[in-house]
């Protein structure tokens, strides 16, 4: 007999956990009230990645006296033009995705799913049709939203979520960001490049306070903000907006409510005036409206669904995956694909454990950044014994060609048996070449292995090459070790 398996939620958890489930021989529905490809492809990975491409080629033509290219044109940000670009590339890509799952003889269907039980649930469609699915396994993969802060309340024009700033009509003169963190540094270093004066306000004291990105990575990327004019006030909040005349906001920043000592300088005050508010201080967990409290699914008082390692809920043939599983695991679109895979397998009669201990994270900043597995400080906390070595960026060839020179590659790896515990790189292409250091911490490779691996000359991947032979004190463009 074929077993039935119902998805709630067509995000990148969601819908590869369809396709893998269908590939194994199951029945699948998968029920979305959006469309499909969920927040990574309609509001957050791809369309800010399309922005950032922008940003990114603007960057390119204000530079390209450097690269000995001249022009006595003008040149501005078009947002339109922009924003019909990044539509037209969520288009093509959410495109893909319904015909994939058409190809796979997944049944979707568009609407608001209720779950009556662990086995029927019943989707309120947008045209008033109400529609019951019958299944024997139940995958729920409802995601995420921003969170909106009672200070600070959406309205959609003076005061935005990363949702509306993936469809400005123009390029805000003046913006602020609240929240420092992985959402805010990317908008920040975008807009920054498409034209707007930008400030960004921290409540820690530092950019990026995520236990995993190591404080080495942060300091550089602070020192590239400062080289751009983005203004950073950390160890501060917002603490007053009072709309003018003129229709923009005025902005009174002051000391963050987390500082534990309050230094004399954190006690200062900053008044700005700005056209928008970008606030951005985490995600929300979309486990309510879906009758899950009925049914007597476990959640937690903030939100999220606890699941075991097998992705399985407290309810027999129900699972839980992706970002409603909240800070527990981790909240990121590969992540979810991955708990997908396991969670459809699990359906199917196999017995898979995630693994969370090698996933690789990237920041799209200018200068990108990728990391994995433990951070320095992290490694310190734990009493390891470790060492840290770095190669900059500036000591290759190709990033010297290519006019890139910000940033490094930091490998820790364990003074014992020289395997490597985690990999920090910021600079060009990082998100793409932290991939190597993720395959090598998963094969448990050490750092001679990387190391006495050729790379290709000229390129990128060589400074991950110089710097595992700097780990072993045979980096022969660094110092000799005394």
């Amino acid at each position: 007999m074929t077993t039935r398996i119902t998805i709630l939620g067509a995000g990148p958890g969601g819908y590869i956990a369809a396709v893998k489930a269908a590939h194994l021989g199951a029945d699948v529905t998968i029920i979305d009230s959006q469309q499909v490809g969920g927040t990574c492809l309609n509001w957050g990975c791809i369309p800010t990645k399309t922005m950032k491409s922008s940003a990114e080629a603007m960057e390119i033509v204000r530079r390209s006296s450097e690269f000995g290219i001249t022009s006595s044109g003008e040149f501005s940000a078009d947002m339109p033009a922009i924003i019909a670009r990044k539509d037209k590339v969520v288009k093509t890509l959410v495109g893909g995705i319904e015909k994939l799952l058409k190809s796979n003889g997944i049944s979707v269907i568009r609407g608001k799913g209720s779950v009556l039980s662990a086995t029927s649930i019943k989707v309120e469609t947008p045209e008033g049709e109400e529609i019951m699915v019958e299944g024997d396994k139940l995958i729920l993969a409802t995601g995420s939203r921003v969170m909106n802060l009672p200070d600070f309340p959406f309205d959609g024009q003076f005061i935005i979520s990363s949702d509306e700033a993936l469809s400005l009509d123009k390029v805000p003169e003046e913006i602020l960001v609240i929240g420092g963190g992985v959402v805010g540094a990317e908008f920040a270093f975008i807009l920054d490049a498409l034209g707007s004066n930008v400030t960004v306000v921290e409540a820690m004291d530092r950019l990026l306070p995520l236990p995993s990105i190591d404080g080495d990575t942060c300091k550089i990327l602070q020192r590239e903000m400062k080289k751009r004019k983005i203004k950073l006030h950390v160890n501060k909040t917002v603490v007053e907006t009072q709309k003018t005349a003129d229709g923009k906001i005025k902005v009174v920043i002051g000391p963050s409510p987390f500082l534990s000592e309050v230094s004399e300088k954190d006690m200062k005050t900053v008044e700005i005036t700005v056209d928008k508010i970008l606030v951005s201080v985490g995600r929300t967990y979309n486990s309510a409206g879906f009758g899950l409290e009925d049914l007597g699914l476990e959640i937690h008082d903030r939100g999220w669904i606890p699941v075991n390692d097998r992705l399985e809920t407290n309810i027999p043939d129900v699972y839980a995956i992706g970002d409603v599983l909240g800070p527990e695991r981790i909240m990121l679109a590969h992540v979810a694909s991955a708990e997908g895979i396991i969670a459809a397998e699990n359906c199917m009669g196999a017995s898979r454990e995630m693994d969370y201990r090698v996933v690789p994270s990237g920041i799209f900043t200018f200068p990108e950044i990728g990391c994995v597995g433990l951070s320095e400080e992290q490694a310190k906390e734990q009493g390891l014994n470790y060492r840290a070595d770095s190669f900059n960026f500036r000591g290759l060839g190709k990033s010297q060609a290519m006019g890139e020179i910000a940033g490094h590659v930091k490998i820790i790896s364990d003074v014992g048996n020289s395997h490597i515990l985690g990999g920090h790189i910021i600079g060009p292409h990082a998100t793409d070449l932290i991939a190597e250091i993720a395959l090598a911490i998963k094969t448990g490779a050490t750092v001679k292995e990387v190391g006495d691996t050729i790379h290709l000359h000229p390129s990128l991947s060589e400074a991950v090459m110089e710097t595992a032979d700097a780990a072993q004190d045979e980096c022969l463009y660094l110092p000799p070790q005394k």
